[in-house]
C-alpha cells in the first residue's frame, strides 16, 4: 500500500466528490505530508498552503469545480489546490523552466480561471465574473479566498464596496491566518455560523423582510438595525455588513465539521454578497513552520526532518542586505532617514534597520499606493524616506509615484529591489518596467549600480540628495564579491563610470547586466576589437558629456539593460538624435533590451539567456551592429 492511498484515488475533484465526509480527514493528512515532501524539493511557498489544506479538500468537495469557479488571492496558497485539480504528477516542475506556476494561472488548467500573483484582486474579478455570469442568465458559484494580509490592501475594500451595492451572488472566504481580525469562540461560534448560513435561517429572514415592508418606514429601519446589528454581536462582522455582505463566521477553517455544512448551506440558500470568516494556522501541521517567525511562507529546499533550508553558501552578500546595511550606517549619521515597507521588512531587508531603528521603521502593509503617498508627506517636511519596495509592487503606486511626489519634486528615494529578472517566480515578479516608467516622468533621477560597491554609493547618494525624487534598482541575488569600504563617496549626479577606452564601439552597460556586458567585451578582445566600455549608471539624467565625447570618435554604439524597451535605450537614442555628431559622423545604434514578451519561470541564468541578454548574444549584437564575422 501507498502512503496516500486517498489522494492515489484523485485525478480530478470528481473524484474527491465520491467521498465519505469521514474519509476528508484523512485525506487532508495525507496531502498535508505530500505538500510538504514536495516543496522540501522544489522550495516554493509552503506555510500557506499548509494553512488551506481543509479549506481547498472542503471547497473542492461541494462546489462544482470548474463550473463553480474558486479564485485564489495571491495564489501561494494553492499548491494543495493544483494537486486535487489533475497537476499532481507535474508538481516536482513547480517554479521550473517549462514546468508549473507558483501560482494560478489560466493557461494552466481551467481549474484556474483566473491568474494571480500580486495582492488583493480576487474580490475585484471575482464580482466581474459574477456580473458576466448573471447577465448570461448562468447559475455557477464564484468563490473568491483572500488571506487577512491581502485585507490590508485598498483594492479589496474597493471592490467589497462594489460588491455590496451591487448585491450579485458572491461568495468571499476571507482566511485569518494571522488571527488578527477575531478568534474563533468554539462550539458556540460554530453552531452561529451554522445558524446564520442555514436555509431555515435564511428563508425567515427573507420571510421577514417580506412582512416588514407593510410597516411604517420607521419600524422598518429600526427592525432591520436590530437584526444586523444581533448578529454582529454575537459574530463580529460589523465592518463587512456595513459593506453590503452577508457575514457568517469566524469559524475553525481546520475542522471539516465546521466547514462542510456552512458551504454547503451557502451554496444552497443564499444570494448576493456573502462573506465567510475562516480562522486558520499558517504552516499548518509542520512543527518547524508553526514555529518560525515567518510560518515558513517562502522557503528554498530544506531538510524534512529539522525543516533546516538548505541553500549555496556564499560569502558574498545579497544586493539586499548591502542596501540595508548601507541604509543604516547612513541613518546612524542622520536623524531624519526614515524607513518604509509594505509588507515585505524581510525581503527587503528593512528588518535590519527596524532592529536597530524601530522609530524610524514604517511597514504600512500591503498598501503601496499608501506608501508612496506616505513617504511624500514625510518627505514634505523635511524628511528623508527611503521606500523600499519590489520593482514589480511600485507599478501598484504609478499614479502616486508621479502625481504625490513627481509633480510636487519631492525628494523621496526609492530602493527598487528584485529589479529585472527574477528567476522561479515568472513574469509576475520580474522588475521589468521600472527604468521605463521612471524616466518617463520629469524631476525623476534614475540609478542602477553596476555591482554591490556602487550600489552602497548609491544608497550614500540617494541619502545626501534632496533636489528631488531620486531612485536605485537592484536586483535579486548575491553581489560578485567585492568589498565595501567605510569611507564611501557618493556619485556625482549624472556621472557615468568609463571602464575601457577602446575604438570604433561604444558598448553602454546599464545596472548589473554589467557582468554579462563586461563578459562579451572579452570576448570582442579575443577578436581584436577593443571598445569603449561604459558603466552608464544613470538613465536619468545620462550622462551625456561621455556620449558626446566618444560619438566623436566612434561609429557604432550599443545599449544593454535588463529592462524593457523605453528606458535606458529610449533615454540614449533621444539624446542621440539630439546631437548633430550622430548625424555627421553617420553613426550606427543598437539596443539590447527585455524582449516584448513576458518570460516564464526559470533560472536568472536561464531567463537572462532567453531574453538574449547574456554575453555571448551581447558579443553577437556587437559584432552584426559593426557587420563583422
Amino acid at each position: 500500500m501507498t502512503a496516500t492511498p486517498l489522494l492515489d484515488k484523485i485525478s480530478d475533484p470528481k473524484n474527491l466528490r465520491q467521498f465519505s465526509e469521514s474519509e476528508l480527514q484523512p485525506l487532508a493528512k495525507e496531502l498535508r505530508e505530500e505538500l510538504i515532501q514536495l516543496v522540501s524539493k522544489t522550495g516554493g511557498h509552503l506555510g500557506a498552503g499548509l494553512g488551506v489544506i481543509e479549506l481547498t479538500i472542503a471547497l473542492h468537495y461541494i462546489f462544482d469545480t470548474p463550473k463553480d469557479r474558486i479564485i485564489w488571492d495571491v495564489g501561494h496558497q494553492a499548491y494543495p489546490h493544483k494537486i486535487l485539480t489533475g497537476r499532481r504528477k507535474e508538481m516536482s516542475s513547480l517554479r521550473q523552466g517549462g514546468g508549473l506556476s507558483g501560482f494560478t494561472k489560466r493557461s494552466e488548467s481551467i481549474y484556474d480561471p483566473f491568474g494571480a500573483a500580486h495582492s488583493s484582486t480576487s474580490i475585484s474579478s471575482s464580482l466581474g465574473m459574477s456580473v458576466a455570469r448573471d447577465i448570461q442568465g448562468q447559475n455557477h458559484n464564484i468563490i473568491a479566498v483572500i488571506g487577512d494580509g491581502a485585507m490590508s490592501a485598498g483594492m479589496a475594500y474597493e471592490a467589497m464596496n462594489n460588491a455590496g451595492v451591487m448585491k450579485n451572488k458572491l461568495i468571499v472566504i476571507l482566511n485569518d491566518n494571522d488571527m488578527s481580525i477575531a478568534r474563533p469562540v468554539g462550539a458556540m461560534s460554530a453552531y452561529l455560523a451554522k445558524l446564520i448560513s442555514s436555509g431555515t435561517y435564511s428563508g425567515f429572514r427573507n420571510y421577514a423582510k417580506k412582512i416588514i415592508k407593510y410597516l411604517p418606514s420607521r419600524i422598518k429601519r429600526i427592525l432591520v438595525k436590530m437584526e444586523g446589528h444581533g448578529r454582529s454581536f454575537f459574530t463580529g462582522g460589523t465592518l463587512f455588513e456595513e459593506l453590503g455582505f452577508y457575514y457568517v463566521g469566524p469559524i475553525d477553517g481546520h475542522n471539516f465539521n465546521h466547514l462542510i455544512p456552512i458551504l454547503r448551506n451557502v451554496k444552497s440558500n443564499h444570494d448576493g454578497p456573502i462573506l465567510i470568516h475562516i480562522v486558520t494556522k499558517k504552516g499548518k501541521g509542520y512543527s518547524p513552520a508553526e514555529n518560525s517567525k515567518d510560518k515558513y511562507h517562502g522557503v528554498s529546499k530544506f531538510d524534512v526532518t529539522t525543516g533546516e533550508q538548505i541553500s549555496k553558501k556564499s560569502n558574498i552578500p545579497p544586493y539586499t542586505k548591502v542596501f540595508a546595511n548601507q541604509l543604516v550606517k547612513e541613518a546612524e549619521n542622520d536623524k531624519k532617514i526614515i524607513s518604509i515597507t509594505a509588507a515585505m521588512p524581510t525581503g527587503t531587508g528593512l528588518d535590519i534597520f527596524q532592529q536597530k531603528f524601530p522609530d524610524r521603521y514604517f511597514d504600512v502593509g500591503i498598501a503601496e499606493q499608501h506608501a508612496v503617498t506616505f513617504a511624500a508627506g514625510l518627505a514634505s517636511d523635511g524628511f528623508k524616506p527611503f521606500c523600499a519596495i519590489y520593482s514589480t509592487f511600485l507599478q501598484r503606486a504609478y499614479d502616486q509615484v508621479i502625481h504625490d511626489v513627481g509633480i510636487q519634486n519631492l525628494p523621496v528615494r526609492f530602493a527598487i529591489d528584485r529589479a529585472g529578472l527574477v528567476g522561479e517566480d515568472g513574469a509576475t515578479h520580474a522588475g521589468s518596467f521600472d527604468i521605463m516608467y521612471l524616466s518617463a516622468i520629469p524631476n525623476f533621477t534614475v540609478m542602477a549600480p553596476s555591482n554591490e560597491l556602487e550600489l552602497a554609493r548609491m544608497v550614500k547618494t540617494a541619502a545626501n540628495f534632496n533636489e528631488g525624487p531620486i531612485a536605485f534598482r537592484y536586483p535579486r541575488g548575491n553581489g560578485i564579491g567585492i568589498d565595501i569600504p567605510e569611507d564611501l563617496k557618493p556619485i556625482e549626479i549624472g556621472k557615468a563610470r568609463l571602464i575601457e577606452e577602446g575604438s570604433d564601439l561604444v558598448i553602454l552597460s546599464y545596472g548589473t547586466i554589467f557582468k554579462e556586458c563586461e563578459g562579451a567585451v572579452e570576448a570582442l578582445n579575443k577578436d581584436k576589437i577593443f571598445p569603449t566600455f561604459i558603466d552608464a549608471r544613470f538613465a536619468k539624467p545620462l550622462d551625456t558629456q561621455i556620449i558626446s565625447k566618444y560619438i566623436k570618435s566612434h561609429k557604432f554604439i550599443l545599449t544593454v539593460e535588463e529592462g524593457v524597451i523605453g528606458g535606458f535605450s529610449a533615454q540614449v537614442s533621444a539624446y542621440l538624435q539630439s546631437n548633430k555628431d550622430y548625424y555627421i559622423n553617420n553613426i550606427k545604434y543598437k539596443n539590447i533590451t527585455l524582449p516584448d514578451r513576458f518570460i516564464d519561470q526559470d533560472t536568472q541564468a536561464n531567463q537572462i539567456g532567453l531574453s538574449g541578454l547574456d554575453s555571448e548574444m551581447i558579443y553577437r549584437a556587437a559584432k552584426d551592429l559593426m557587420n563583422v564575422g
